[in-house]
């Protein structure tokens, strides 16, 4: 949606979603749109996020942006900064899985990949919003984990490891930021 002037009116809720054009994700942005969220949208499919963004009564910035890629997801976080501010949420929902093996060899890419996008960009979509929410003593970082994570799958075991790792981060992280006012919260959906 194009911006209407969200500089002068009084500030909205901040909300900052990656994996937004599709999923959770996109389901995530209607619920926070719905409450009159401003929001940062993050995906890897442009036209998606733009269909998603139009689709949306709210004031929102879209970013193509691949969470593997740190420099992409600060470049995000600027934008969104600069546009509405320091995030009150940030969701880092962006994640996949396919079927591994660890007997196939063909699979160790996969794993990889899994791994890159399921924990590490959850880090990447974390760390350019955690100093700005610390200067301001709030903010809630919430990572989308899984069931998986919590008792593996079989056939899943990238994605069941990864999901294992990005609870675990989350917990380190809620440890590390106990002082500053960041909340963060690990979220464990069932099969969906």
């Amino acid at each position: 949606m194009a911006d209407t002037g969200s500089a002068s009116r009084p500030a909205a809720r901040r909300v900052f979603i990656t994996g937004a054009s599709s999923g959770i994700g996109a389901a995530l942005a209607r619920h926070y749109a719905a409450e009159g969220a401003w929001l940062g949208l993050v995906g890897r499919h442009r036209e998606r996020l733009d269909t998603l963004a139009e689709s949306l009564n709210t004031d929102c910035v879209a970013c193509v942006a691949d969470v593997r890629d740190a420099s992409a997801m600060r470049a995000a976080a600027e934008q969104f900064i600069a546009r509405f501010g320091v995030p009150d949420l940030v969701i880092a929902n962006a994640g996949v899985s396919r079927g591994t093996l660890t007997e196939l060899a063909e699979d160790l890419p996969a794993f990889q990949a899994i791994f890159d996008i399921n924990v590490m960009g959850m880090v990447h979509t974390f760390q350019p919003f955690i100093p700005g929410m610390r200067q301001q003593g709030r903010g809630t970082l919430a990572g989308i984990a899984s069931g998986a994570g919590l008792r593996g799958l079989p056939g899943a075991s990238a994605y069941s490891a990864s999901k294992a790792a990005a609870i675990n981060y989350l917990e380190s992280l809620r440890i590390e930021l106990q002082d500053t006012g960041i909340k963060v919260c690990s979220l464990c959906p069932g099969y969906i």
